[in-house]
């Protein structure tokens, strides 16, 4: 399969493919926002996911939505426009990305912009409005470095989801995702560069970062820089399960015929652990 950083860039779960642009991109007139959204992010593929795997379950269409460590609220904004009466939360602590988000998400939709609500909060304290679908993506979790703070947060989420309500999570894994490694990805008018740096063997804390170089040679480094914990997804599907959700089903990746990632998430009861592997958690109450 795909590494980790190939897929991070291409879209960290379904494989996106960049569109062609005749925009001149340089380190001065790029935006690191814009360019991680085009690099790493599909909330259309997302929402897809959500609403089959909750239908399938419930009978019926998800119709609120909290997006944890929202970054920019994309993922919120593409919610409520895929159905005139979702409502969706953001929460992050950034204020100038929360900011960034309302003028490029939120604005744009008018009137239905009220169907959307930023908190810029910790994710530790959130418990109010409830919702169906909680969800925490791109592995933005693990910034959460001790086994405690992952406790208090799951509990927390699901405290804030309704009786008929599921918590999701993406998680990346496998020996590449230990590794200290480079990798560049090309987009249409830049490049993606995914950096891990090494880990501590006995806390499995490490340094990643993400870098954006341009045709002209200038670059963003460590426009995104992230101090993160690589949980594994036995500890992961315990602590939910000691937390009190029902169960939790693994969503996997497939491959295509080159052994790529194909964007088809199936559930599974067990998978191989390739060098590098995408897979959703999901909780259910």
């Amino acid at each position: 399969m795909a590494s980790a950083a190939q897929k991070q860039a291409k879209n960290q779960k379904k494989g996106k493919k960049s569109k062609r642009s005749k925009v001149h991109l340089t380190a001065k007139t790029a935006d690191k926002h814009a360019l991680y959204e085009k690099s790493v992010q599909e909330p259309e593929a997302d929402i897809r996911f959500l609403t089959r795997i909750f239908r399938k379950e419930y009978g019926r269409v998800p119709m609120s939505l909290r997006e944890d460590f929202c970054g920019t609220a994309y993922l919120c904004a593409e919610w409520v426009k895929s159905h005139p009466e979702r409502v969706a939360v953001g929460v992050d602590l950034d204020e100038q990305t929360l900011d960034w988000g309302r003028r490029r998400h939120l604005e744009p939709l008018g009137e239905d912009a009220q169907r959307v609500t930023l908190l810029r909060q910790n994710v530790l304290e959130v418990r109010e409005p409830k919702v169906d679908l909680a969800v925490a993506f791109n592995f933005s979790y693990c910034t959460l470095l001790e086994r405690s703070e992952m406790v208090r947060y799951i509990r927390t989420v699901k405290e804030s989801l309704h009786p008929e309500g599921a918590f999701i999570l993406d998680m990346h894994g496998g020996p590449e995702s230990f590794e200290e490694l480079e990798e560049t990805t090309e987009h249409s008018g830049f490049s993606y560069v995914w950096d891990q740096g090494p880990i501590d063997a006995l806390t499995q804390i490490t340094h990643r970062a993400i870098h954006f170089r341009f045709p002209d040679g200038s670059k963003i480094k460590n426009a995104f820089r992230y101090h993160w914990r690589i949980w594994n997804l036995p500890e992961v599907r315990d602590l939910l399960a000691d937390a009190g959700f029902s169960r939790t089903d693994i969503y996997w990746e497939g491959t295509d015929e080159d052994g790529e990632g194909n964007g088809v998430f199936r559930k599974v009861q067990k998978a191989e652990n390739d060098e590098s592997w995408i897979a959703y958690i999901v909780a259910w109450q």
